[in-house]
């Protein structure tokens, strides 16, 4: 089982920057596709933001791209999340996810605990 934790969360102002870190250990890092999510209050969490295990691939959901940007160490088993321009609606709990793909179980999804990001205007 892989284990994520982020750090990197905190309260900004509109038009402020973060930098969001999630280390993983437990896995082969170099092989797992990595994701951030988020969940603000009251609403059902969702994807913020994906690379591929060797960082050739990235996806953004519509309302991050040119704001926010996904990368990956693999020498330091750590991805980010580069958050510029934040708007309120970006604030929530933004959680780091890992996808380790199995012959026999098929994919195997660990979630990290989350971090807070607050946006105020």
């Amino acid at each position: 089982q892989v284990q994520l934790v982020e750090s990197g969360g905190g309260s900004v102002q509109a038009g402020d920057s973060l930098r969001l870190s999630c280390v993983a250990s437990g896995g082969t890092f170099s092989s797992l596709d990595m994701h951030w999510s988020r969940q603000a209050p009251g609403q059902e969490r969702e994807f913020v933001a994906a690379i591929s295990w060797s960082g050739g691939k990235t996806f953004y959901e519509e309302s991050v791209k040119g704001r926010f940007t996904i990368s990956r160490d693999n020498a330091k088993n750590t991805v980010y999340l580069q958050m510029n321009t934040l708007k309120s609606e970006d604030a929530g709990v933004y959680y780091c996810g890992a996808i380790q793909k199995t012959p026999d179980l098929g994919d195997i999804h660990s979630w990290g605990q989350g971090t807070q990001v607050t946006v105020s205007s």
